[in-house]
């Protein structure tokens, strides 16, 4: 059996559609096979929340009296890159508040969240003091609704897979963006929704590529190219499953449309400041190929061990080993004969309502799918 995109979206229009989050795909192919599944189902929501340090803000504040180039800028302290022009500033999720705590707990996904939750923001800048903008200096504030762009532009988002991280074989606690790691493998860390996550359901890309319409921090968003880093190459299953960090998305889309609670600051200790992101994606059951991809479950997606003791760990390095989500989700693994406990930096409660929400939406008929204008595979 084979779908159109077009006909898909005239049944969300018609609301003759059913609409399974993965989780319940997964269920249903388990408890009828994937090719009734395919017949069923029209389309299979995804979702994801979990630090994405590779994720900032373009805002443009609006003009000052007398008119500024910015040459420095700060955001309730956190220094925003200038060199764009006139008051266009981008602000890392990851830059941290100057003049604070060493290492900052404050920082650019902080002040994201305040400005999506609607707290007023500081804003100190210097300017080049030049013809058309003679102004040298601005001390002023503004909310989210004084300003016309402020545009979420992240680079690198949704990993298709990642690390499970340890410390093997140092003796003290080591501080990393995947959290502390406690000596001698007391702790096992992971960052990611498993079953539920987006690039985990289409693993080569068949339906999410440039232009995906998507659920972006609680609105909407768009992928508008490949992420940094992007790696399609990857090893994979037989599943096409990527055993390793493979896929990544650039991600854009208006911050004035977006909610606190799927944009939040984080500050994980020892490391610094990051930006919990929700992201969710449709993926339409275009044939029994796709309705297969998104039936993937935990216990079918691989993770690799890595050893994070060291220098920095690369991904396609040696590795400790391999364990499914579904036994990191079980709390504890087995690495080298040792039970390890495991803790998790996404959330998957926080993963299953972005895909809940996502597919209410499509429903409702106020979320329509898009065919992407050019692969990633690229």
């Amino acid at each position: 059996m084979k779908r159109t995109w077009e006909e898909i979206n005239r049944k969300i229009d018609t609301g003759d559609i059913l609409v399974l989050t993965a989780e319940e795909m997964t269920e249903l192919t388990e408890n009828e096979g994937v090719k009734e599944a395919c017949r069923k189902v029209d389309v299979v929501t995804t979702g994801t929340f979990s630090p994405m340090c590779s994720s900032a803000l373009l805002i443009n504040t609006g003009h000052h009296t007398p008119r500024l180039n910015y040459k420095r800028a700060w955001l309730n302290g956190v220094p925003a890159y200038a060199g764009i022009a006139a008051v266009d500033l981008y602000l890392g999720a990851t830059a941290q508040r100057e003049n604070s705590e060493t290492p900052a707990v404050y920082g650019g996904g902080h002040v994201i969240e305040d400005l999506v939750s609607g707290r007023r923001i500081e804003l100190k800048a210097e300017g080049h003091a030049t013809d058309c903008y003679p102004g040298r200096n601005a001390d002023t504030s503004f909310t989210l609704d004084d300003v016309k762009d402020a545009i979420l532009q992240n680079p690198r988002n949704c990993y298709q897979n990642y690390n499970v991280a340890v410390n093997a074989y140092s003796k003290r606690t080591i501080y990393t963006y995947m959290g502390p790691l406690l000596p001698d493998m007391r702790n096992a860390a992971y960052s990611s929704a498993g079953q539920l996550s987006p690039l985990l359901n289409d693993p080569e890309y068949r339906t999410i590529g440039i232009g995906s319409r998507i659920f972006l921090g609680g609105g909407t968003g768009y992928v508008t190219f490949r992420g940094t880093q992007h790696n399609p190459d990857s090893e994979r299953t037989s599943g096409g499953v990527p055993t390793s960090g493979a896929g990544t998305l650039a991600l854009t889309g208006d911050l004035r449309y977006m909610s606190p609670e799927y944009l939040r600051g984080v500050c994980i200790k020892g490391y610094g400041v990051s930006l919990a992101v929700g992201v969710g994606m449709a993926i339409p059951i275009l044939d029994e190929e796709m309705a297969f991809f998104t039936s993937v479950s935990d216990a079918d997606i691989p993770a690799p061990i890595v050893d994070y003791s060291s220098d920095y760990p690369e991904m396609s390095g040696d590795i400790l080993g391999r364990t499914s989500y579904r036994d990191l989700r079980s709390g504890e693994i087995e690495i080298m004969g040792k039970v390890v406990r495991t803790v998790s930096l996404s959330s998957y409660s926080k993963a299953r309502k972005i895909a809940i929400e996502l597919k209410n939406r499509i429903k409702n008929g106020s979320f329509k799918l898009t065919m992407p204008v050019a692969p990633l595979m690229e």
